[in-house]
């Protein structure tokens, strides 16, 4: 069983995925740590050094390689992950895809005290970042929202996530 969690970033991928492998005694992969690993540089550096698209396409490189090596895993994916390349599609056709939905206001309290770990928000004002959450995540929610399982993350308890997961 692989189970796959997205959402937008800040929303809990990476929280709930080790929970939820730890729950399951499954392995547990976050996409972006996976990136970094091969890489040998941050997420960040992928950024500033080569760009947004090179990252893209390597996050889905690294995204089938794993998906394909590994029979049962639950992977928190970066939040543009599904968004890019067909990538949703190729989540629902491998696995369960979980979307922990989180509120724009959540989002913001989360994002704007962890700016600087990430690299699509750094040089975004403060005073801009809330808009800027609104606007990507209404673009990115169409993809969200395709996934076979959606849940709120304000009220995740890991029992409620388990049965979701088990008897969608």
């Amino acid at each position: 069983m692989k189970i796959f969690l997205i959402g937008f970033m800040g929303c809990g991928k990476t929280h709930w995925g080790r929970a939820l492998s730890q729950k399951l005694s499954f392995p547990f992969f976050d996409l972006d740590e996976k990136i970094v690993e091969k890489e040998e540089k941050s997420i960040a550096e992928i950024f500033d050094e080569q760009g947004e698209e090179y990252f893209r396409l390597l996050e889905k490189e690294v995204l089938y390689m794993l998906t394909e090596s590994h029979e049962i895993f639950v992977m928190a994916t970066g939040g543009g992950t599904p968004c890019f390349y067909n990538n949703i599609d190729y989540l629902k056709s491998k696995g369960t895809v979980v979307w922990i939905n989180c509120s724009v206001d959540c989002l913001f309290s989360r994002l704007s005290r962890e700016k600087d770990q990430r690299p699509l928000i750094t040089s975004i004002p403060d005073d801009q970042l809330k808009s800027y959450i609104v606007k990507k995540f209404s673009n990115r929610k169409i993809f969200y929202q395709q996934a076979h399982i959606i849940l709120n993350e304000d009220d995740i308890k890991m029992d409620q996530l388990v049965e979701r997961v088990f008897h969608s």
